[in-house]
């Protein structure tokens, strides 16, 4: 079986956006690794558990997992993880990985050697996608230039922030993920008319945010040739 490696925020994931395909690959008999930039646990977005954001029963389950989970609780740092020793490498969303994951470099490293390797594929998830807007390859080039994408768009994230791009929890956005994957070259389409987004281009795959996760994880399995169960 394939084995996937999932680079996840210790500065607040999206629960649904990890939980989501974790427990998928899993269902398929995936060899999953958990890893941080640092190598501590990650920290979950409250909001994203919170039964009046999500509901109760998603609310519950998703801290379930997060407090119990065995490799959520003892990631590998990014340092330590090699691209080629994994299949696939996920990364999850959630405004934290615009503080950690986005600019860290051996994350970056993990996601352009995904995607340039013959047989790697890479799944970039929401706000996690502006990783794509620092990742360059070896000529120097964006990584995401002419590519078709999409991510957490500039409509969405004028719902959260204030006039002054202060999030609801009193931290100012350091970016705003379309304007620099835009500026980075590629092809963005959030598909707002669409209950769900999910791009394939080539061996990169993103997804829009929450309600594409599933969606997002049957994507990569069928692109790592997992066959599943309905």
């Amino acid at each position: 079986m394939p084995s996937v490696l999932i680079v996840v925020s210790e500065h607040g994931y999206w629960g649904e956006e990890c939980i989501e395909p974790l427990t998928t690959l899993d269902s398929a008999g995936v060899d999953v690794t958990v890893a941080t930039p640092s190598g501590s646990p990650p920290e979950i977005d409250e909001r994203s558990v919170d039964p009046d954001e999500v509901g109760a029963d998603a609310a519950e389950r998703f801290r379930e997992i997060h407090e119990t989970d065995e490799r959520l609780n003892d990631p590998i740092p990014t340092a330590a993880a090699e691209a080629d020793d994994y299949d696939a490498v996920v990364f999850p969303g959630g405004h934290g990985t615009e503080w950690d994951v986005n600019q860290d470099s051996h994350s970056r490293t993990l996601l352009w050697e995904a995607v340039a390797s013959e047989d790697g594929v890479a799944l970039v998830v929401c706000h996690a996608v502006g990783i794509l807007a620092f990742t360059r390859d070896d000529n120097g080039d964006f990584l995401v230039a002419g590519r078709d994408v999409t991510g957490f768009p500039n409509e969405w994230e004028e719902g959260i922030v204030d006039e002054h791009d202060r999030m609801p929890d009193g931290r100012k956005l350091p970016y705003w993920v379309e304007d620099e994957v835009r500026a980075a070259g590629a092809q963005w389409d959030a598909e707002l008319d669409s209950d769900t987004s999910v791009t394939v281009d080539g061996d990169l795959i993103t997804a829009r945010g929450p309600p594409s996760s599933s969606e997002a994880a049957e994507t990569l399995l069928a692109e790592l040739g997992v066959e599943t169960t309905a």
